[in-house]
């Protein structure tokens, strides 16, 4: 019996010495141990470094002149669900899509994007250009910046100007397909100011050109 007592205490010590030898040893993956809260309060903080060279963004150009901010006061009161982004992104995908149909002679296109009065000027010129047989075989290269520079409400109509800053390239074709003006390899600058008007609160979401001008 007393052999039995001597050999369990021997591997009782045994487990013993194993357990410290790994319990009792950092292996690199343990937490650091919280200090007290008086400590880690008045600790200094550790800097922190980046090795990483941050990335340089130019600043982007205003979407909202200053003249104009007024006046889109007065749209979003008088129709709370209106957008800026959403309108300056509807502007330019309508100003691209009233260039190109005028470019094409696409009449039905500019019924609906334009009131009367501009669809009219529109399919006039339109009408000479045929007459002529000329072709015009235009590209909207880029659309540099699209501004809010004028806005108001009267009555439930609200008005707003829009300034676009692009590039294009022209050519003018005679009924040969020959060039008569203008290169397809050289875009030139465009600077206008298109107005936009739409009855507030109507169930027609569409904003139409009312206005061209060159700013």
């Amino acid at each position: 019996m007393l052999f039995y007592v001597i050999l369990l205490a021997m591997v009782a010590a045994f487990l013993a010495l194993r357990l410290y030898s790994v319990l009792g040893k950092r292996t690199g993956h343990e937490q650091t141990p919280l200090k007290p809260a008086e400590e880690r309060l008045s600790a200094p903080p550790v800097a922190r470094t980046i090795d990483v060279t941050p990335e340089h963004r130019e600043a982007q150009p205003r979407a909202i002149e200053s003249g104009a901010e007024s006046g889109l006061r007065a749209v979003v009161s008088a129709d709370p669900g209106f957008d800026v982004a959403q309108f300056i992104e509807g502007a330019k995908g309508a100003y691209r899509m009233i260039l190109e149909a005028y470019w094409k002679g696409d009449r039905e296109t500019l019924k609906w994007l334009c009131e009367d009065e501009v669809r009219a000027e529109f399919v006039h010129a339109i009408d000479e250009r045929e007459a002529k047989g000329e072709v015009l075989d235009n590209r909207l290269v880029s659309i540099e910046r699209a501004a809010i520079t004028e806005a108001q409400v009267e009555g439930r109509t609200a008005r707003i100007t829009v300034r676009f800053d692009a590039d294009v390239a022209a050519v003018t074709r005679d009924k040969d397909g020959a060039v008569i003006a203008g290169s397809l390899t050289d875009a030139i600058e465009s600077h206008e100011s298109w107005t936009f008007t739409r009855t507030l609160r109507s169930s027609d979401p569409n904003w139409k050109l009312a206005d061209t001008d060159e700013a």
